[in-house]
């Protein structure tokens, strides 16, 4: 693959982002990783200025989502990205404390790629992203549509 993969952290938990970042790091992924703790900078970010997401054309592209954002839904970000021509390709990790089968089964009929439910004891998560970051680093990925 010609471009570095680009990960897109949406988590509005700080001590979760570092976590999720030191454990990915640890599995030996050391792609760039963009942090966002709210939905609207993400979507700002994805989206670009015109909200057309053009600007991330042709760019290789992995999102992890946290599904409750202060500001916005994990799942409303979900949708905007699945439904733009340029990001539909890009792959969405559900990370999230929800394990409601319901919002499971809607984020799947979206279109995400991976849905993982957080554990909530600190060693658990932490494997659980190191395993993440060995998945990461054997997958393939798309870039966006050009």
């Amino acid at each position: 693959m010609s471009n570095p993969v680009t990960i897109i952290m949406i988590e509005d938990d700080e001590g979760h982002a570092r976590l999720i970042e030191r454990n990915i790091r640890r599995s030996g992924v050391n792609n760039e990783i963009k942090p966002f703790t709210s939905g609207t900078a993400a979507l700002n970010y994805l989206l670009g200025e015109d909200g057309s997401g053009v600007d991330h054309k042709g760019s290789a592209l992995l999102i992890l989502l946290d599904l409750n954002l202060p500001d916005t839904t994990g799942i409303d970000i979900l949708k905007r990205v699945k439904e733009n021509k340029y990001l539909k390709t890009t792959p969405v990790v559900v990370l999230t404390t929800t394990d409601d089968s319901h919002e499971i089964k809607r984020c799947y009929d979206l279109g995400c790629n991976v849905y993982i439910t957080k554990p909530v004891n600190y060693e658990s998560f932490a494997n659980a992203i190191r395993q993440l970051g060995l998945f990461f680093s054997v997958i393939q990925i798309p870039p966006a549509a050009t």
